[in-house]
């Protein structure tokens, strides 16, 4: 077994069980791509089991702090046995749901999501590629699942030195899929469409903005960076009269368009507009247009801490718009999928965003991700989606 050696003080976080060691914490010791390591304090002490990758900056992801542990197939039998018991026990309103939320799970760099009888998995660090054989082997009698399509197709995979994957692991057929979510049915293709196919993070969000359109009486929403519709669907649902949904991806606004027939909404009360988010809502400004709620679901504007201050502007610069589009009593929902941007960051940016509008608001509620998608208190850093809800003072 090869030994990764630490050098003096950079054991700590290893000690308090964080799976991840950079590069310049390193004293010595290197390894192929994916290959299991020894990590070792400066003394020769044992620290934990790793998966290697020569690539990357987070240079060994650990596996596990126990050294009596063997990372091998039983090691990973049991790490995706707990993981789906856990969702077994979870109040998870769907047949869509995340398998397994990669350091969260014990598995770094593996990201499963299950739609029905059919998983999607995404490989996106060396230790998971090297193992990918086995796990998908054991995903399927696992979840009783008939099906694993790979996704393995995310910038991330460059900073590990792998080339993009997708198709078919296990099992074949059509890659449309429909799910069931709360009381409505949503649609989406594991081989197009972002990430494994829908966001799923956002589950729980978009049963709060139904529940929140149906208890202010919200007529008019507009839902930007829209996607496939989820949170138009769960608007429309809540008694919204009018929902204008607006992306920069034609094919995602059919899908919209499509989800609003499928759930037996009146398709005069939802409009699509093929624009970027920022120059609509500069237009609506322009036109004097108001909201009774808006949601603000863009893009990964940070995806690591390097690129704060530019996405802070950008974040800062639509939360300005979409607080002075809204009408007095208004609720904005708006969120960050950005690694690089804390949850006490984000609400400095809104608080800032506010001032510069001229407004104020309460905050109704602090948003995160659906609880298939955990954050440990050992990894803080999987706290990637953070929100908040804001009623704007009358």
């Amino acid at each position: 077994m090869k030994s990764i050696r630490l050098r003096e003080g950079k054991e700590r976080s290893l000690q308090r069980h964080h799976p991840w060691v950079f590069e310049g914490s390193i004293a010595r010791g290197k390894a192929d791509a994916g290959e299991t390591v020894r990590v070792e304090d400066a003394a020769g002490g044992f620290l934990a089991w790793g998966a290697f990758s020569p690539s990357s900056m987070i240079r060994v992801r650990a596996w596990s702090f126990d050294e009596a542990e063997r990372i091998d197939l039983a090691f990973f039998e049991r790490r995706i046995a707990a993981a789906a018991a856990l969702r077994a026990r979870l109040p998870i309103a769907s047949s869509g749901m995340r398998l397994v939320h990669g350091e969260a799970d014990g598995l770094p760099g593996l990201i499963v999501d299950r739609y029905g009888d059919t998983l999607c998995a995404q490989f996106l660090s060396a230790g998971a590629e090297r193992w990918k054989a086995t796990m998908a082997d054991l995903l399927l009698p696992a979840t009783g699942c008939a099906r694993l399509y790979e996704r393995s197709d995310a910038s991330v995979r460059a900073l590990e030195g792998l080339p993009e994957a997708t198709g078919w692991l296990r099992g074949e057929g059509g890659t449309e899929l429909t799910i069931t979510e709360h009381d409505w049915q949503l649609t989406l293709d594991v081989a197009h469409g972002h990430k494994t196919g829908f966001y799923l993070d956002q589950r729980d969000n978009r049963a709060l903005l139904g529940r929140w359109v149906k208890h202010y009486g919200l007529q008019d929403v507009l839902n930007c960076y829209c996607y496939t519709g989820g949170f138009t669907v769960a608007a429309l649902a809540g008694g919204a009269a009018r929902v204008t949904s607006v992306d920069s991806s034609g094919p995602a606004l059919e899908r919209v368009a499509a989800h609003v027939a499928l759930n037996g909404f009146d398709a005069a009360r939802s409009s699509t507009h093929d624009a970027d988010v920022n120059s609509f809502l500069r237009l609506a400004l322009q036109e004097d247009r108001r909201f009774d709620a808006i949601v603000l679901d863009p893009p990964k504007f940070a995806p690591t801490a390097a690129h704060a201050e530019r996405a802070a502007r950008a974040y800062k610069d639509i939360n300005r718009l979409a607080l002075r589009l809204l009408a007095p009593g208004g609720l904005l929902l708006t969120f960050s999928c950005s690694g690089g941007i804390s949850a006490d960051l984000f609400h400095k940016i809104v608080a800032g965003a506010a001032i510069d509008a001229g407004v104020d608001g309460a905050i109704l509620q602090r948003l995160e991700g659906a609880c298939d998608h955990p954050t440990t208190l050992r990894f803080p850093e999987g706290e990637y989606l953070k929100g908040l809800a804001i009623l704007k003072a009358g």
